[in-house]
């Protein structure tokens, strides 16, 4: 085992694990005041349950010797036994993994780099249904997607032959496929804006919209938000070169590259069309190049990841009004963003990949790579996001019809926050009248102050 890199992983697991609560901020600040208690909370619930599973067979159903046709780890993992005490990596590297022989690091530090990821995806879904969800029912339905759309989608995407057991099988995508997927465009990204549009549909518009203005109730929440999001997604890529190495560094820079490059597209896109470059404009630019980018990272050039961040950034801006045109309510554009993007960065690779960055990838079409891999990032795609679009459907229906996903009409109008927490986000009762409690302070405060103050001259 290398200490360094054992280190740089861990770090990594901290900063991804950070993202949930940036994605909070940046989702609370995008919703009316009366829903962003509930906004946050489902981002952080995700924290408690993921995590929970994750322990208890999750992992194992993601990173277990596959049971068969690279679609599901099985239980050799459960409770996270053999785990300790033991590395991962020991086994010659998968001809298809991103990284070079060598990463060999703690087994649990892999466990819980990979628990971030789990976190993090399910949490971004909640975006797409904001304002109109029933807590509880948010709740349950984390548990059971996780279980059968992303522990089975990771397994996919991420578990390579031989990492994790000497003679353990991993996912289709990864070894049989082929398709490149650096940090988890198509696991992460990809299945969580399939799953946010299929939970839009059956959740259905939030009351009043689009005809009455939902304008973000705190932008320096959402550019908060944003910033966290983009100094975790720096454990979120360059992490996943699963060492401190030049990899990780081709990642770094690809990362700040790409969103950089986003940033500008996206508010390049709104002085054209709105007039004016909006701060939300430029936090969801920022976004949508970490998305793009995500899957990319380490395949790519830095000249490679500004285009891709620079298409992403103008893509997503554009996409981002596809609701109003097809009439679905994606509240906080998970669908815009996190779809789109991951389609651009996932796609982007069968262009612009190059083993020139990193020995262990492919070449794309524009590197002399053909037709090839562009196929099979397609697929990937595709296979995603219609795996995750069906399954979410059929969870967020059964429970709609049986304990009910939705708030009632009422609840809805009046502040999801005081009819599912019974708290708000903010107390203006003591700042309203002229016999507020405020007025009252300072009329006590006022009256224990000498007659003689300010005579002392």
């Amino acid at each position: 085992m290398n200490a360094g890199d054992t280190a740089w992983v861990l770090v990594s697991a901290a900063l991804v694990m950070l993202m949930t609560p940036g994605l909070a901020f940046f989702y609370g600040g995008m919703v009316r005041a009366k829903s962003v208690l509930n906004m946050m909370m489902m981002s952080f619930i995700a924290l408690a349950v993921v995590t929970v599973l994750w322990v208890l067979y999750g992992y194992s159903l993601a990173f277990g010797d596959d049971l068969g046709g690279g679609l599901l780890g099985g239980f050799d993992f459960a409770g996270l036994k053999g785990v300790v005490s033991t590395v991962v990596g020991t086994a010659p590297t998968d001809p298809n993994a991103p990284w070079v022989d060598g990463h060999q690091i703690p087994h649990l530090v892999f466990v819980v780099f990979q628990l971030m990821f789990a976190v993090i995806t399910a949490a971004l879904i909640s975006g797409a249904i904001a304002d109109r969800a029933r807590f509880w029912a948010w709740t349950l339905f984390i548990a059971v997607w996780v279980t059968i759309v992303y522990f089975p989608v990771a397994h996919w995407v991420f578990d390579f032959n031989g990492f994790t057991g000497v003679d353990f099988v991993g996912g289709w995508i990864a070894t049989k496929l082929g398709a490149l997927d650096f940090a988890g465009g198509t696991a992460v990204h990809i299945n969580a804006g399939a799953a946010g549009l299929a939970l839009a549909i059956v959740l259905g518009k939030r009351k009043g919209w689009p005809r009455e203005p939902m304008r973000p109730h705190n932008l320096p929440f959402v550019l908060l938000g944003a910033g966290l999001l983009w100094f975790g997604w720096y454990g979120f890529n360059a992490g996943s070169a699963l060492g401190a190495s030049d990899l990780a560094g081709v990642a770094f820079v690809t990362t700040s590259a790409a969103t950089a490059a986003a940033v500008l597209g996206w508010l390049l896109v709104e002085q054209f069309r709105d007039g004016k470059p909006t701060t939300l404009g430029a936090a969801s630019g920022a976004v949508a190049g970490l998305v793009a980018v995500t899957p990319a990272a380490g395949f790519v050039s830095p000249l490679g990841a500004l285009l891709i961040g620079l298409v992403a950034g103008v893509l997503c801006a554009l996409a981002v009004s596809l609701k109003y045109r097809f009439g679905f309510d994606d509240s906080l554009d998970v669908v815009g963003v996190h779809l789109v993007g991951g389609l651009v960065g996932t796609l982007m690779i069968g262009l612009l990949a190059t083993t020139g960055v990193n020995p262990a990838g492919k070449d794309g079409l524009l590197y002399g790579g053909g037709l090839d891999l562009l196929g099979k990032q397609a697929i990937a795609a595709v296979a995603v996001l219609g795996y995750s679009f069906v399954l979410t459907l059929g969870i967020g229906f059964l429970i709609q019809k049986t304990i009910g996903f939705r708030v009632a009409t009422d609840a809805e109008r009046a502040g999801i926050d005081e009819a599912e927490h019974a708290e708000s986000g903010y107390e203006f009762s003591s700042l309203r009248g002229g016999g507020s409690s405020l007025s009252r302070t300072a009329d006590v405060l006022a009256s224990k102050v000498p007659t003689t103050a300010g005579k002392e001259g």
